[in-house]
This record gives structure tokens, C-alpha cells and sequence, in this order.
């Protein structure tokens, strides 16, 4: 049963936080039968706003809304209880040993899901990475009574989600691993959630003890330019969004300070901050190959744009081609990419 004190289009508006209680430090939930009552339950988790939603058993009919959030399903382990995804990874673009198994899920559109088709899904559960945003022209998101009417528990991813309800800069990934943990408890798989947060940890660490000390002003500056939110007017990455988390553990410094998650700004504002590097933003295009175009596409414009051709990133070839979803969305990948920028910008301190 789902617990609001306020209505479901501010539920929307909101949405977000997985904070998780949980009975216990008990063993993973899957695996104690598999009629789902397990000691481990039952499992409650909040949004932003403090509505709970209870879990007396284990989900076994998910539909995720992204590659990104199937994604983490497929590595805690529960890819088999996934009956259908949004905006689907296109073949190869997922790591070896998630790609075979996310081709198999059904997709139920290749952008937001309808809302009817979604109430019509059968799943117990939804798993929404956007909250929200409004995502290719999809219409209203169901109600909560229509969610509830359908029987499809609705949670959130809170590192994405929420992100623009939270307080101050985001400079860690300790919501994306909150996230991780309570999808563990939701579903059943805390062991395995608790070993990708692990994972991560131990990747971040590694960075931090090489860069994690240098000054703000010793940092190589860093532009996350998001090509396909379009080119005339860029979109940037503010400091509540998991992407300045990313850039500031990896030892750079995001050109754009702004208060929030993304602003619009002009090209004038990237050229008077002349970024040492320049991420290349591009969201999975449908398969490895058209990610490789997209790429190029993006190079191919900042080269030969007059307002940007003339950056210093852009002279010295310090374009880094890091899809968009490992940088900008909750998933373990955070850390990879972490990783990435920071043996990068730094090879002679991050190997």
C-alpha cells in the first residue's frame, strides 16, 4: 500500500528519493524461495517527499524506464523478472555479459513508455529513472490512483530523479549508492548490492588518493557538452547533477558552477571559460556503430564551428568520448567513468 499526504501530479513533480528501511541485515530475500515471503520483508522506501511505498514481497513482473535502469536490474542479478523497458540499449552498447540478456526484454517503446501501455504492462513494478521529466513527447505520467488502480508499485532512482529537489552540490556518489543498496533491498538482492557498491567504492578510492587533494584551482576545467540537447544553445551540467559528482572526483573542475542540475547558456559563456577538456555527451544512439558516428558528428561540429574551433580543448584534441547516460545517470558506471576522466586528464598520477 503507498502512503501519500499530497496529490499525483505533485507526486511527479517530485519524485525521487530510495531511502530505504528495511527489517534487518538479513541474506538476500531471492534467496530464501521462491514464493517471495521472506524474513527479509517487508521493505519500505520513500520519495522526496516522504511517501512510502511497502514491499511484502519480492517484485517479479519490472518494467524499467531507460537503458539505465535495466541495467542495474541486470547486474543485481533480477534481469529475468524484467518484462519490458523504455528507450532500450541498442545492441553492444551494454558491457559483455549484460548484453545478451537486455536483448531478450521486450521493448515496450522506443522512448518514454505510453502511459497506457504502461498501465497495461501487467508489472507489479516500476522502476523510473526520470521522474519529472517529460521525455519525447510521452503525455502525462499516470496518477498515483492510477498507478495503485493497476497494481504497479512506482519508485524512483533519487541520484537522477530528485536530483533537482536536493540541497547543495553534488560531489559524491553516495546517492547513486544509495539507489543500488535500496533496489538490493527491494528486490531482494542486497548481497549483490552491496558487492557493485563496493565496486565502485574502491574504484573512486583509488582516484581520490591520487587527485582527490588538488585544489580547485589546480584542476584541468571540464565542459560536458550534451550534443544532443542541440548546438545552437548548449545545455550544461549543473552542481546538483551526478555528472559535476563525476567530474570533481576525477580531479577536474566542471566550467559551470550554476545552482541546479542543467542550465542553458550561451556559447559566449563556454568560449570566455575556454575549457582545458571537452567531453563529447552523446546519448546511446541504438548501436555501437551510431554511437562511433554520433561521436564524430559532435568532434566533426566543434571543429568546425567558428565559435568553438578556436577552444582550447578543441586545438590540443582533448575531447573525451564518454556516452552521456555513464556520466549523467545513477548506475555503476559512474565510477568507470570516474575512472576514465581521471587516467585521462592525469595519466601521469591515475594508471
Amino acid at each position: 500500500m503507498r502512503t501519500r499526504t499530497w496529490g499525483g501530479a505533485a507526486a511527479v513533480a517530485v519524485a525521487g528519493l530510495l531511502a530505504v528501511g528495511c527489517a534487518g541485515g538479513q541474506k538476500d530475500a531471492a534467496e530464501k524461495g521462491a514464493g517471495g515471503a521472506a524474513s527479509g520483508y517487508p521493505v519500505s522506501v520513500t520519495d522526496c517527499a516522504g511517501a512510502k511505498t511497502t514491499f511484502d514481497s519480492v517484485p517479479r513482473k519490472i518494467v524499467t524506464s531507460n537503458a539505465a535502469s535495466l541495467e542495474l536490474l541486470l547486474r543485481l542479478g533480477v534481469g529475468d523478472r524484467v518484462i519490458g523497458t523504455g528507450f532500450p540499449p541498442g545492441k553492444g552498447t551494454l558491457p559483455a555479459g549484460l548484453d545478451a540478456e537486455a536483448q531478450k526484454v521486450k521493448v515496450l517503446s522506443k522512448g518514454a513508455i505510453p502511459k497506457e501501455k504502461l498501465l497495461a504492462s501487467g508489472a507489479d513494478l516500476y522502476l523510473d529513472t526520470f521522474g519529472a521529466m517529460r521525455m519525447n513527447g510521452a503525455g502525462d505520467a499516470p496518477t498515483a490512483k492510477e498507478y495503485e488502480a493497476a497494481g504497479i508499485r512506482h519508485i524512483y532512482l533519487k541520484s537522477t530523479a530528485c536530483a533537482a529537489t536536493g540541497e547543495g552540490p553534488v560531489t559524491d556518489l553516495s546517492e547513486v549508492e544509495a539507489d543500488i543498496i535500496s533496489l538490493g533491498a527491494v528486490t531482494g538482492t542486497s548481497t549483490r548490492a552491496e558487492e557493485l557498491v563496493a565496486g565502485m567504492r574502491q574504484k573512486v578510492a583509488t582516484v581520490q588518493r591520487a587527485v582527490g587533494g588538488t585544489a580547485p584551482s589546480d584542476r584541468p576545467t571540464y565542459f560536458f557538452f550534451d550534443y544532443d540537447a542541440g548546438t545552437q544553445q548548449p545545455v550544461v551540467v549543473c552542481n546538483r547533477q551526478v555528472a559535476n559528482a563525476v567530474i570533481t572526483l576525477a580531479g577536474a573542475r566542471n566550467i559551470f558552477d550554476c545552482d541546479g542540475t542543467t542550465q542553458r547558456v550561451g556559447w559566449e559563456d563556454v568560449i570566455s571559460r575556454n575549457p582545458d577538456w571537452i567531453q563529447l555527451g552523446i546519448r546511446n544512439q541504438g548501436s555501437r556503430a551510431a554511437n562511433d558516428r554520433a561521436f564524430d558528428e559532435a568532434e566533426k561540429w566543434l571543429r568546425s564551428n567558428a565559435a568553438t574551433k578556436g577552444l582550447k580543448a578543441v586545438q590540443e584534441g582533448h575531447l573525451l568520448r564518454i556516452g552521456s547516460e555513464r556520466t549523467t545517470i545513477a548506475g555503476v558506471t559512474n565510477a568507470d567513468a570516474v575512472e576514465i576522466i581521471a587516467k585521462t586528464l592525469h595519466p601521469e598520477r591515475v594508471r
